[in-house]
């Protein structure tokens, strides 16, 4: 899954893909690296982010859609939003997936909109939102509360007919440097729940803060872990870097057919 942010202010590359053109030239680059999914979001959810209105967030993300399903028809795309407006209107535009953060909390409609399309929808945890989930965040048992968190919002789901799930431990999002490699070292306890795991953790600061590196010396730091995260039963990597995961995947592919 190739992340394509169209924002101004992405923790990784916030404003280098904000226009239109520059959006769609980097997602066909991804489609070309080998990305199976492109995530495309309107709205930033780094620590401290700020939301953006509905509105401003369809004209960021629509018109990208549009083009590259005008270009590419068969391309997988995500729409990565916590807003059940947004998503309903990308999917009208030929998005395929609904990636939200909150998986489904911070809009009551959201899974009525995945039943009504009957898509994928991945349900990630947050402790909190964007703008003050790295405010002290604290576990008594990190694994323990995300899978309780799974439990709840798969039985939501459930209710409102909606059985295409994948499921998101969120790395990143309202956790300690410690909780993130926890979940990393414990990602098969959420097989028990036999829904496909993403896992997305390119360039996050738990490793720039256990490393000591910027945003932009954080490649090794993100394919170690992507791959420590497929040894550990990932099914799809969420990344910046489409090439290094692909390699990750031919490898893993040559492991399996031994």
């Amino acid at each position: 899954m190739g992340i394509v942010n169209v924002t101004p202010d992405s923790f990784s590359d916030g404003g280098k893909y904000y226009s239109h053109t520059k959006a769609v030239e980097h997602s066909l680059k991804l489609l070309n690296d080998g990305a199976d999914i492109i995530d495309i979001g309107g709205e930033s959810t780094r620590p401290g982010a700020e939301k953006v209105s509905e509105n401003e967030e369809i004209d960021r993300v629509l018109s990208v859609i549009q083009t590259l399903k005008n270009e590419k028809q068969e391309v997988t795309i995500s729409i990565d939003s916590t807003k059940s407006k947004v998503v309903e209107e990308s999917l009208k535009m030929g998005a395929n997936i609904i990636n939200d953060i909150s998986g489904g909390q911070f809009d009551n409609n959201m899974f009525n909109v995945a039943s009504k399309y009957n898509v994928p929808i991945v349900i990630m945890h947050i402790k909190g939102e964007p703008k003050n989930m790295q405010q002290n965040p604290h576990y008594n048992n990190v694994i323990s509360e995300i899978s309780s968190y799974f439990e709840k919002r798969i039985e939501n789901a459930r209710e409102n007919n909606v059985n295409k799930i994948i499921l998101d431990p969120g790395i990143g999002f309202g956790k300690r440097v410690e909780d993130n490699y926890e979940i990393l070292i414990r990602l098969k306890d959420f097989n028990k729940f036999n829904y496909p795991i993403l896992v997305g953790v390119s360039k996050k600061s738990f490793l720039g803060k256990s490393l000591n590196l910027e945003v932009s010396e954080r490649e090794n730091a993100s394919v170690i872990s992507e791959t420590i995260a497929c040894c550990n039963g990932a099914k799809i990597i969420r990344t910046h870097n489409v090439k290094n995961a692909v390699e990750i995947k031919k490898i893993f592919s040559n492991l399996n057919r031994n």
